[in-house]
């Protein structure tokens, strides 16, 4: 194992890591609001609105995100949507991302005891407010875990944006070991890398999760 390869290759290993970051919190972020939507919707849209967003949710998790991809980077100029590599990137990591997160945030909701929403409404409290005040705090107590678990995954989805050339981290490693035929020392650098970075959410989401119910229980 030529590990001297690194000091030449590394500059190049850390700008793909830091695009790996950025598109992983970027599609994160996004698919969570466009969940949080979605989950919305489904509970108090009318039912026509809700079958058309539980036939998204069925569609989206039905395929698989490199088909999506390629929908969206290669078919998307067919009808004037042409996206660079990394803006399409993070899209496709949106849109494969919200369902999932819609499905989580419902289930949160669930979680919710119906005597706290039916007391709220008891005492004058409009819909908007309910959900700001009982339903998403309560309901993100119960989801987090989810959350941080689907987000972790998010991050492994990151190396398929190598396919239509987002020079992330999956990117740089194949580039580095057909340039120097050390394919055992390039794919040991990605490994590390996504250990750190999985490891570093896995430890943010378990101090995030303690701080919001330690909140709550102040509260209450």
């Amino acid at each position: 194992m030529e590990w001297n390869i690194l000091q030449q290759y590394g500059p190049m290993l850390l700008r793909g890591f830091g695009l790996t970051i950025l598109c992983w919190l970027l599609g994160t972020i996004f698919g969570m609001v466009l969940g949080l939507v979605i989950a919305l919707v489904q509970r108090y849209a009318p039912r026509p609105v809700g079958w058309l967003v539980q036939a998204y949710i069925e569609v989206i998790r039905g395929t698989p995100f490199l088909v999506q991809l390629f929908v969206l980077y290669y078919g998307g100029p067919l009808i004037g949507l042409r996206l660079d590599a990394l803006p399409a990137g993070i899209l496709g990591l949106t849109v494969y991302g919200s369902p999932y997160f819609a499905e989580i945030f419902r289930s949160g909701f669930r979680a919710v005891p119906i005597g706290q929403i039916e007391a709220a409404r008891a005492i004058g409290m409009s819909e908007p407010t309910i959900v700001r005040r009982i339903l998403l705090p309560l309901g993100l107590v119960s989801a987090l875990p989810a959350l941080v678990n689907f987000s972790i995954i998010l991050t492994k989805e990151t190396v398929i944006l190598s396919i239509i050339t987002v020079p992330e981290l999956m990117y740089q490693t194949q580039r580095m070991s057909t340039e120097t035929f050390r394919y055992l020392e390039a794919n040991l650098v990605l490994a590390l890398f996504f250990w750190a970075l999985v490891e570093t959410i896995s430890r943010f989401g378990r101090r995030l999760e303690k701080r919001i119910t330690g909140y709550l229980i102040e509260r209450t």
